[in-house]
């Protein structure tokens, strides 16, 4: 037998522990985590410098090296996101339904255990942790695959959860971390549909592509973070300027990251060249269609294949658009269902841009950014979903749950 199926077999015994496990003591073990993480300062940031040099050295991109780097901030966010998982109300044992049928029969439906999840990812050790509690608190094990410019961060991470783990005897297995091996690992636990009940990609277009191809258990999907921003003709244009600019620049490398904004075409003439100018003094790239040319020559001409184009990147594609019903007609030829965010003033245009596109995060005269658990109230997020079967949107306790039928009779038969 492998190491990667005797791991899977540990991870699918821990699961029954876990899923039986009280709220307070799960609540007090993530607690004791989120100290346990401080403690572990000195070591984690020490494994992280190593992790950052080796990506300098193989030429990781800017972007990227921004999110493989933990500080000492960074960590106390990622423990105080610990004692605000503890603190959510626990999803497991929840009743959905209770209902007592006319034969006598008491109908209850209630939340349980999805089992075993295994997420595979990219750079961002914070998510190890992330990960962890979200699984942990949902009564969930946990297999986590990092990625190798993470790998002695990641290790550290999980050095911390084992030990606090055993400190409150309970299984280490609740947290497998699947070190080396490579894409040949991951090939082999996406057979391992006997062990495992749901895999989560999280990373780059090609890794998601890739276990949704090879892979024989349940997946949630999301392949782009193609965000949209339209600016109606009746936007409150400081408002629009701002939602624009930093929805690309404050992280540039993220799914919710605004990728192209569309421009009502009765308010270009005044709004864009205060748009362009904030991107360029920014540092972002703009490339638009031919209408943003006329009014700034400076923009890069879009290229065809710049609308529906994920740039994880400081760059961005403007367009200039006659109406709403061309801004959602765009939207849905080149979107990805992640987010799209609509700023005006009338509340009758919000209304219809909400109905009509149905994204996984739709917002009013708000930043594509939200769409994040913890900015929309969640805790931390494993990941967010644009499958629209089993979860849409961002994946928090109650997604990593199901729900199971209970049923009490007097000796009911058929």
């Amino acid at each position: 037998m492998s190491e990667v199926r005797t791991a899977a077999e540990a991870a699918r015994d821990a699961a029954q522990r876990v899923a039986t496990l009280g709220t307070e003591q799960k609540n007090q073990y993530l607690r004791d985590l989120a100290g346990a993480l401080v403690d572990a300062e000195e070591a984690i940031l020490r494994a992280n410098a190593s992790d950052i040099a080796r990506a300098e050295d193989d030429g990781l991109s800017m972007p990227k090296l921004k999110r493989l780097g933990i500080s000492a901030e960074s960590l106390a966010q990622m423990a105080q996101g610990l004692r605000q998982v503890a603190a959510l109300e626990d999803p497991v044992a929840k009743i959905t339904r209770d209902q007592v049928l006319e034969n006598g029969l008491r109908v209850t439906r209630v939340r349980c255990p999805l089992g075993v999840v295994m997420m595979i990812y990219e750079s961002r050790p914070n998510v190890t942790i992330d990960a962890f509690s979200l699984c942990f608190k949902s009564g969930n094990a946990c297999i986590l695959k990092g990625g190798k410019e993470a790998q002695e961060s990641n290790e550290a991470l999980a050095k911390v959860i084992h030990a606090t783990l055993r400190d409150h005897d309970l299984p280490e297995e609740a947290l497998v971390l699947v070190g080396a091996g490579g894409r040949e690992a991951v090939a082999e636990l996406l057979t391992f549909n006997d062990c495992i009940d749901l895999v989560i990609p999280r990373g780059g277009e090609t890794l998601i592509r890739y276990v949704s191809e090879k892979s024989s258990i349940p997946t949630v999907q999301h392949f782009h973070g193609i965000c949209h921003v339209y600016v109606d003709t009746d936007a409150d244009l400081k408002s629009a300027l701002e939602i624009s600019v930093t929805g690309k620049t404050s992280a540039p490398a993220t799914c919710n990251a605004t990728e192209a904004v569309l421009v009502h075409e009765d308010i270009a003439s005044i709004f864009l060249p205060h748009l362009v100018a904030s991107y360029h003094e920014a540092g972002v790239e703009v490339r638009g269609d031919e209408t943003v040319r006329a009014i700034d020559p400076d923009v890069t001409a879009a290229a065809a294949d710049d609308w529906g184009r994920e740039f994880l990147d400081m760059i961005v594609a403007v367009k200039v658009v006659p109406d709403m019903d061309a801004a959602i007609d765009h939207i849905r030829r080149f979107g990805s269902d992640h987010t799209d965010t609509i700023v005006t003033e009338n509340s009758e245009t919000a209304a219809t841009f909400t109905r009509r596109v149905q994204s996984s995060c739709t917002l009013v005269n708000a930043s594509t950014r939200f769409n994040d658990g913890f900015q929309l109230g969640m805790g931390a997020e494993i990941g967010i979903s644009t499958s629209r079967v089993h979860a849409y949107g961002p994946m928090g306790l109650e997604e990593l749950t199901s729900q199971r039928f209970v049923v009490e009779g007097a000796g009911h038969v058929r």
